[in-house]
């Protein structure tokens, strides 16, 4: 599995509370697509959501987002945990 960052851009800024529904719809749609949403990071005012996803591609993740809420990452990179 490939772990990814995606990165959402909501103009007029997103409270935490609709992006909070918004990743448990994930988690209810991930299964299906062998696709497990790790953690996510949300910026109110600025209007940006970071996903960290684990994925068989990048496409999968972004299929999971479609399905579960329709807002589908703007961006989305391939990443690599290091401690």
């Amino acid at each position: 599995m490939a772990l990814f960052m995606d990165v959402h851009h909501i103009d007029g800024g997103v409270s935490a509370s609709d992006v909070a529904s918004a990743h448990q719809a994930d988690l209810a749609t991930q299964g299906a697509h062998g696709v497990s949403y790790l953690r996510y990071w949300v910026d109110e005012e600025a209007g940006k959501i970071f996903c960290l996803v684990e994925a068989p591609d990048a496409e999968s993740a972004h299929t999971v987002h479609r399905k579960a809420h329709g807002l589908v990452a703007d961006e989305i990179y391939s990443v690599s945990e290091h401690t």
